[in-house]
């Protein structure tokens, strides 16, 4: 037993020493963001803008890796079972702290299998038309909803998704009744209602704000307690008559569990460098989204209350994965 004991320790300290020279050395190679989602939808827009300036900070490549499906579960699964050396990012947004509550079956613990580094943006959603539908506003939307009820159908980037999640709030509030038609991610369904195949869509801005300014859409709602700076012209959901009402998009970044705490710290201090930049902030406020950066102590703060939030949520509202 005696000579086991200096044996165990200095086999610690050499796993210590390792994961400090990893840490150190940290990235040796490209550095993938996984985003769930299809390109095109809000979470993509705003990694791809991110995605250089990373690149620059970190000296490697940062790509960003569409891999959408599973009401995001397919794309952060695989980021959650990478090794964790911090060269796999998993990009998340409002659907994680509601899946937990929807999918009897996750592939992966979102508590425990994934390290909270930063929200990078608080994204705003549009309440967008196609122009073949007679509304012209929120309140005529309710009337023509209630005057057609389950024939209007909605889009959404998935199941869970924050398109599906905001629509169900507006229905439970509203009275209203419509049908639920999801796409693997924003960029399709936001194409799904320029096309006409679907009626509205509570859209991210930034994946349908070229269309709403092009005369493709018609916005006539924004769905958080204060206008957009990207759309000042369109009045709140509040402002048209349903008290109180928000709903809002947000997206950060994760890395598999067991990625040293030095690798996560410097992930995260990439990422409030790269939104720093005037001109990177810029650009997500010009698509409608806003920059956070905040910790991974707080990112955890803030998940924690998304967990509970959406639980309660889902059970009064009722909503369901088909």
């Amino acid at each position: 037993m005696s000579s086991l004991l200096p044996r165990l320790f200095l086999a610690a300290c050499g796993v210590l020493l390792a994961a400090s020279a990893g840490a150190q050395s940290f990235p040796t190679r490209t550095i993938r963001i996984i985003v769930p989602y299809a390109p095109g939808g809000s979470t993509d827009v705003v990694f791809r803008i991110l995605a250089p300036r990373l690149s620059e900070d970190l000296g490697q490549q940062v790509v960003v890796d569409n891999r959408p499906g599973g009401s995001s579960t397919i794309g952060l699964d695989l980021a959650a079972k990478s090794p964790p050396d911090g060269h796999t990012w998993g990009a998340n947004n409002i659907t994680y702290g509601a899946n937990p509550s929807l999918i009897r079956k996750m592939p992966f613990d979102s508590e425990k299998d994934l390290l909270p580094v930063s929200q990078v943006t608080v994204v705003n959603l549009v309440v967008a038309l196609h122009p073949s539908v007679p509304a012209r506003s929120i309140r005529e939307l309710i009337a023509l909803a209630k005057a057609r009820p389950g024939q209007l159908n909605f889009a959404s980037a998935g199941n869970a998704s924050a398109n599906h999640l905001a629509t169900a709030k507006f229905m439970n509030r509203t009275g209203t009744s419509m049908v639920h038609v999801p796409y693997k991610g924003g960029g399709p369904a936001v194409i799904s209602l320029v096309q006409g195949e679907t009626s509205l869509l509570f859209a991210t801005i930034p994946s349908s704000i070229d269309h709403i300014k092009g005369g493709r859409l018609r916005a006539i709602g924004v769905s958080r307690s204060q206008r957009s700076s990207a759309l000042p012209d369109v009045p709140t959901i509040a402002e048209s008559g349903v008290a109180n009402f928000e709903a809002i998009e947000w997206n950060g970044i994760m890395l598999p569990a067991g990625t040293p705490t030095p690798v996560v710290r410097r992930a995260h201090q990439a990422i409030a460098k790269a939104l720093a930049i005037p001109a990177v902030k810029e650009r997500i406020v010009n698509v409608g989204a806003e920059v956070i950066g905040s910790s991974p102590e707080a990112f955890a703060a803030f998940l924690k209350s998304e967990y509970s939030s959406w639980a309660k949520v889902i059970k009064e509202v009722g909503i369901t994965v088909e």
